[in-house]
């Protein structure tokens, strides 16, 4: 059995500060090679996401990381005690990257290649897993499984022409011989069928185990923060039951990121983070997390993700929990649907921190909502908190006091989160906003008030993000992106 990782290293760009050995703004490349191993070394992540979604990428991680750094990897073995772990392009989705898929595969047996010249011949692969995103169906995970199998380790053994010798002979074996695929879960419906997925996948497959990767910031910007933790805990029972049904060990990732709009994991929140999230075995640590804090915090909150003991999730009313769902997620989307404008206005001055494209999602798509289009999960979030909204409450008004009372049973965190994210609260961004959805946010921070929260609205954040709404209400659109940068480093998270 190998050793499955604790701590996840991402890419994800919600970070303001940028890390001490960054050549540019937005990061790709070289900075991102320095980054894995500074992941590795410095902070104690086992494991990096290397992403190929959405990014340009440089498919020479292995061999650039192993040549760069060799005195480190020869201590610590690349697929042994560390690992970095693609995440691909998902065919089904995203069509105009499916070829990156076919690329990121055929560089794993090229990093093998790079492996064994380091290492030598006995080595395990460096790189043996891949994240699938957006993944809906069994039938997502077995293209990239089978795909991987047939046809880039397995024309290994396929005559070059008839009569020929084969490609091994060729050009050298193609290792391993098949990847384990994990699942990212970024939608709620397939957060709630994800027992399903994950059955219908291992079926006839002789694998011991499975890691499922469950996301925290898409389901909350396609259905709220409340929709996105309750998703979670779903998921998360649902994987404890096919785990014991198939007596086959699943280990779940989850994708928590700074904001409490997307899973509120800080190096000050990782006991509370652990608590209502008992049974994830890797946590990601995301961009934020990793520079926008002191060091020292950074690695000690790490060490923490590495020691705990993970648990089973307590038993809650999931029929409670989908009706909270079906309620607040509606009230969500309609709120957002009509201050679309200002949010994708604010958006547009948000500083990149990476090289990367337009992920697209429920919004992309369109299908329920009319024709609206939001920026991805960080720069929405960091446009909400930017004008002082922080998108926490948005939708909260569905539910009476009573459901909120009940609803705390459930999401044990939920006052720590609120109290965090009114810190950023500037009821003046209410003037913006049509009357129905200010209405509706007042609703919201009535009920919060009725939880008794305490907490105190931070006043320097206050002041910029009164800035920027003059700054967008006098169309002193230069000024924006300064003052998001200046509002992010207060709060220790772009978005």
């Amino acid at each position: 059995m190998r050793k499955v990782p604790r701590v996840m290293s991402t890419q994800h760009p919600d970070n303001v500060s940028l890390p001490f050995f960054a050549e540019t703004q937005d990061m790709s490349g070289d900075d991102e090679i320095q980054e894995a191993y500074y992941a590795f070394s410095h902070l104690g992540c086992d494991e990096q996401m290397w992403d190929s979604e959405g990014k340009e990428v440089d498919d020479f991680v292995v061999k650039k990381v192993l040549t760069k750094y060799p005195h480190f990897f020869k201590k610590h073995p690349l697929g042994v005690e560390y690992f970095i772990t693609l995440r691909v392009p998902n065919p089904a989705v995203e069509k105009e990257e499916a070829k990156i898929l076919v690329e990121a595969l055929e560089s794993i047996p090229r990093s093998v290649d790079v492996a064994r010249l380091f290492y030598g011949e006995l080595c395990p692969p460096p790189i043996f897993e891949v994240i699938l995103p957006m993944t809906t169906s069994a039938e997502d995970l077995n293209r990239v499984y089978y795909f991987y199998r047939n046809f880039i380790s397995g024309k290994q053994n396929q005559p070059i022409y008839n009569g020929s010798i084969t490609v091994a002979e060729w050009v050298g074996d193609f290792l391993p011989e098949k990847i384990n695929v994990i699942p990212l879960f970024e939608d709620i419906p397939s957060m709630l069928a994800c027992e399903d997925t994950v059955r219908d996948f291992l079926k006839d497959k002789e694998e011991i185990y499975l890691r499922v990767f469950l996301a925290r910031s898409d389901p909350a910007l396609n259905y709220g923060n409340i929709s996105a933790v309750l998703a979670n805990k779903i998921a998360l029972k649902s994987l404890e039951r096919v785990s014991q049904e198939l007596e086959k060990d699943i280990y779940p990732i989850l994708g928590a990121g700074s904001p409490p709009f997307r899973g509120n994991l800080t190096p000050y929140t990782v006991d509370y983070v652990c608590s209502e999230y008992p049974c994830v075995e890797t946590f990601t640590v995301q961009s934020a997390c990793k520079y926008d804090n002191p060091i020292e915090d950074v690695i000690t909150a790490i060490k923490r993700l590495k020691s705990f003991i993970r648990h089973p999730l307590e038993e809650f009313d999931e029929a409670f929990a989908k009706s909270v769902i079906e309620k607040t997620s509606k009230k969500y989307q309609a709120i957002v649907e009509k201050i679309a404008d200002v949010i994708n206005l604010v958006a547009k001055y948000v500083p990149r921190r990476r090289m990367r494209k337009l992920h697209v999602g429920l919004f992309g798509y369109a299908r329920t909502l009319g024709r609206v289009t939001l920026p991805r999960a960080i720069g929405f979030c960091a446009a909400c908190y930017s004008i002082g909204l922080p998108p926490e409450i948005f939708g909260l008004s569905a539910l009476t006091p009573e459901e909120i009372r009940e609803l705390k049973g459930i999401y044990r965190n939920l006052e720590i989160d609120f109290s965090i994210a009114l810190r950023y609260l500037n009821t003046r961004a209410l003037e913006f906003l049509p009357e129905e959805v200010r209405k509706k946010l007042l609703a919201s921070l009535k009920l919060v008030n009725s939880l008794d929260i305490k907490t105190s609205v931070d006043l320097d954040h206050k002041d910029v993000t009164t800035r920027v709404l003059k700054a967008v209400k006098n169309e002193q659109f230069s000024l924006i992106s300064d003052l998001i940068v200046e509002g992010g480093l207060l709060r220790k998270f772009l978005g």
